[in-house]
This record gives structure tokens, C-alpha cells and sequence, in this order.
């Protein structure tokens, strides 16, 4: 059985504990698109949305980025 992934935990701990620089870095290898949502969606719900453009900015630029379909690259 699978076990349920903690990542959006885990950033928002850093987040609440004022290391927006780790959790930028997090972000930029986040391990999905579902991930990066989630994530999204509770710095909506805590109200968090905004308090930080840095972060915001970053949570948007990598899910265009994984959203994108990417470029095929011959071997």
C-alpha cells in the first residue's frame, strides 16, 4: 500500500517557521503538479496568500512550468 505524501506539510512547516528561501527551493523541485495545488490551496485557506509574493510567484511559475508539455529532445 502507498503511502500519502507529505510535501505540502512539510513546506508549509517551513513556511510558518520564516524559512521562505528552503521553501522556495522545495517548491522549484516539487514532486507534482497535484502537490504544487495542494500546496496552493492551503495558503488560500490559511490566508497566507499574498502575505508573501516571493512565494506566490514561485508556486505559479513551476506550475506553468509543470503544466507545460515539454519539448521533445532528440537523444
Amino acid at each position: 500500500m502507498a503511502r500519502a505524501n507529505d510535501w505540502t506539510g512539510k513546506v508549509m512547516a517551513l513556511v510558518n517557521g520564516g524559512n521562505r528561501a528552503a521553501a522556495i527551493a522545495q517548491i522549484k523541485v516539487a514532486p507534482s503538479v497535484k502537490d504544487l495545488q495542494a500546496l496552493q490551496t492551503v495558503m488560500k485557506l490559511s490566508r497566507l496568500s499574498g502575505k508573501w509574493p516571493d512565494l506566490d510567484a514561485a508556486i505559479a511559475d513551476n506550475l506553468a512550468l509543470l503544466s507545460s508539455p515539454r519539448l521533445h529532445r532528440s537523444p
